[in-house]
């Protein structure tokens, strides 16, 4: 019997507990989104007046604080709110939801800008910092209009008409990290962000922050070596010229582990050097007991490693190209020379059966390739016949191999 007593007091408490839930998500979704609470238009609205008409406190507010919604009362003013049937002009059928006012994080002076600020290209104080608000047809969300930091740099920081110190409009300055920093391995990837068109990483950096890493101490050149330990590249942002020194990136036994996680796979060396330089610096032809003269892999001592012929597969080399080609290319593909591969497996007859193969059977016979219209095509580095180009007649040499 007791048994029965619980089990229908957890049943009601389950079902009271739903029906809360529910009433309380309902409530939160439409405090967060206003569309479903209220029917507005700003772009009708914007046709008839002028921003500080509904929002009639701005031309004072000196704080965020300052709650510049409509009331109705001031909707009164052109809508009859007396007239029962027009409720759904503006309001959703029995929803009746206020706005919360969330607690500011920023420090703005609305009266201030609104004053000094400059004007948008259309003459309007507001849309230079709410752009396209007058032509929404929703009401909308917080924050959707915001000028965002990249707006507000225009003025602060970028023509130093106003301050660029954080404290001046973030309340508080903890955890001021744009979504795309959170991704893993952003300290390492950060090369490409900053090398992006429009990268706007002195917003918030200087040289300062740069330098917790990376250390400029010596002109670029290309003469740069593994002893320098130097990224070549793009160069910095610093405007002395000077190439970035990486000083955390790897321990101080890397240069007698990294072989380890290149063969592994555990680190992309080429997101910071250069591989077809930066490793024949060690790596060279003479010289030193890790020279790429003074070595052979054991793979390359087998009697079968390369073998040449029509149904020979290539031998030993042509399974390991297949398997892991960067390996070969760590050393074959050094100091900017044309890749090894191209002493062989090339095409300059246009006469199936004469060279190396390189590609299976029927490869790309299929498909429109960039190379029927592009002459910088890949193809053509190996396949470079008379009639190897776009618009080759058919028949002839590479375009024969398909269109007879």
């Amino acid at each position: 019997m007791k048994t029965k007593h619980i089990y229908f007091s957890l049943t009601i408490f389950a079902v009271a507990f739903l029906i809360f839930s529910a009433f309380t998500t309902e409530n939160n979704t439409n405090t967060e989104n206003p569309s479903k609470v209220i029917k507005f238009s700003h772009q009708q609205h914007a046709q008839l007046m002028a921003c500080e008409d509904c929002h009639s406190g701005v031309t004072t507010a000196t704080n965020l604080k300052t709650d510049l919604l409509p009331k109705m009362e001031l909707c009164s003013s052109c809508h009859d709110v007396e007239d029962p049937d027009k409720c759904s002009q503006c309001h959703f059928d029995d929803l009746m939801v206020p706005f919360t006012k969330s607690e500011p994080t920023l420090l703005f002076d609305h009266a201030w800008h609104l004053k000094n600020a400059p004007l948008s290209s259309n003459g309007e104080k507001c849309l230079g910092c709410h752009k396209d608000i007058n032509v929404n047809t929703d009401v909308a969300f917080r924050g959707q209009f915001s000028p965002s930091m990249a707006e507000c740099w225009i003025c602060h920081g970028e023509t130093k008409s106003a301050t660029a110190s954080c404290e001046a409009c973030h309340i508080s300055t903890v955890n001021l990290k744009p979504k795309s920093h959170e991704l893993a391995e952003f300290a390492t990837r950060h090369k490409f962000a900053s090398m992006a068109p429009g990268a706007d990483c002195m917003m918030c950096h200087d040289n300062s922050s740069c330098q917790e890493c990376h250390l400029a101490n010596a002109v670029m050149t290309e003469g740069n070596t593994a002893e320098s330990h130097y990224m070549p590249g793009e160069g910095s942002l610093f405007t002395d010229g000077k190439v970035q020194k990486v000083q955390r990136a790897h321990s101080l036994n890397y240069r007698f582990e990294h072989a380890v996680d290149f063969r592994g796979r555990a680190a992309d060396c080429q997101s910071c050097h250069q591989t077809e330089t930066f490793c024949s610096a060690c790596h060279n032809q003479t010289g030193s007991d890790v020279a790429a003269g003074g070595f052979t892999p054991l793979s390359h001592t087998k009697p079968n490693f390369i073998t040449i012929g029509i149904g020979s597969g290539g031998g030993e080399h042509a399974t390991l190209a297949k398997r892991d080609l960067g390996s070969c290319v760590a050393c074959h593909d050094a100091a900017g020379a044309d890749p090894i591969c191209v002493q062989c497996h090339n095409d300059a007859d246009g006469i199936k059966g004469t060279n190396p193969k390189t590609h299976i059977a029927g490869f790309l016979k299929t498909d429109r390739g960039d190379w029927h219209d592009d002459m910088n095509s890949v193809c053509y580095n190996c396949h470079t016949d008379a009639n190897a180009k776009p618009g080759g007649v058919r028949g002839m040499g590479f375009c024969g191999y398909c269109h007879n």
